[in-house]
C-alpha cells in the first residue's frame, strides 16, 4: 500500500466498458512523512474518497483484487481514506485537525 492525497478527478466519456460507473481519481503521490512527491497516479476510488483526502491505495495486480475492481483493466485503486497516522510515536497527519 501507498499513501497520497487526491487533488483531482478524470472524466473519460469514452472508455473500456467494465470501468463504467468507475470514479476515477488524481493522487499525488506523499512520503512516509506527509510530504509530497512530483508523482501522480489516476486511481479508480473504491470507498468514496473526495478532492484532498489523504488516502491509501494500491497498484498493479493488487488493485484488482478489491470487490469494486476484481477483473477491471485497472492498475490502482484508493482501498482506504486516512483519519491519521504516526510515525515513531510522532503523529504526521490529523485529518481532523
Amino acid at each position: 500500500m501507498l499513501i497520497g492525497k487526491v487533488v483531482g478527478s478524470v472524466v473519460a466519456t469514452r472508455k473500456d466498458e467494465k470501468l463504467a460507473n468507475q470514479k476515477l481519481l488524481v493522487v499525488q503521490v506523499h512520503d512516509h512523512s506527509n510530504k509530497p512527491k512530483d508523482q501522480y497516479v489516476v486511481a479508480v476510488d473504491s470507498v468514496g474518497a473526495g478532492h484532498e483526502d489523504m488516502v491509501l491505495y494500491a497498484t498493479g495486480s493488487s488493485a484488482r483484487q478489491t470487490t469494486q475492481t476484481e477483473n477491471r483493466p485497472c492498475d490502482a485503486v484508493i482501498m482506504a481514506v486516512v483519519d491519521s497516522w504516526d510515525l515513531g510515536g510522532a503523529n504526521v497527519y490529523e485529518k481532523w485537525s
